[in-house]
């Protein structure tokens, strides 16, 4: 009984009667769109945008060059080079993300060790030409300048989950 249900209902091609009918349940709905730059959609306290390279409150980067991030992230998008200082610390010398390999998994904010890379809210940035996708060390650590109190205050909202 089972296979005769089956055949008529392959044979009246019923799976494409239900989606016409889901489809025109929803045609004569009042539609709502979206007003992009006026309007935005709400965004989740987690959500992961941009990198930005953090300091310290006395002006120093934070990075030690544990390469860590590097390690740990699934599409090699993080290249680190690093160089001893004068005083014994090492520090980067060259820290670039290239943002389309980038799957903004959060795995290199995870790993750090001293808060350094995170992965600000900023999800509206755009490239015109070539090379523009790959973010330097100065970039970053010019967003992580600009966006600082942000950071602070969503790191600290987020301290309770982590």
């Amino acid at each position: 009984m089972n296979k005769v249900v089956h055949y008529f209902k392959s044979l009246l091609l019923w799976e494409l009667v239900k989606g016409l009918a889901l489809t025109f349940r929803y045609l004569f709905r009042p539609k709502y769109t979206m007003m992009y730059p006026m309007e935005k959609f709400p965004q989740s306290p987690r959500f992961r945008g941009l990198h930005a390279l953090r300091r310290y409150p006395n002006g120093e980067e934070r990075c030690i060059a544990c390469k860590l991030c590097e390690a740990v992230c699934p599409a090699l998008a993080i290249t680190i080079d690093s160089a001893r200082r004068e005083d014994g610390t090492r520090r980067t010398t060259r820290y670039d993300i290239d943002l389309f390999k980038c799957i903004y998994c959060g795995f290199c904010e995870e790993s750090c060790p001293v808060d350094s890379i995170v992965e600000t809210h900023v999800m509206e940035y755009h490239f015109e030409r070539r090379g523009e996708n790959i973010v330097t060390k100065p970039q970053l650590l010019a967003l992580g300048d600009r966006l600082e109190a942000e950071i602070a205050e969503r790191r600290a909202a987020d301290a309770a989950y982590r």
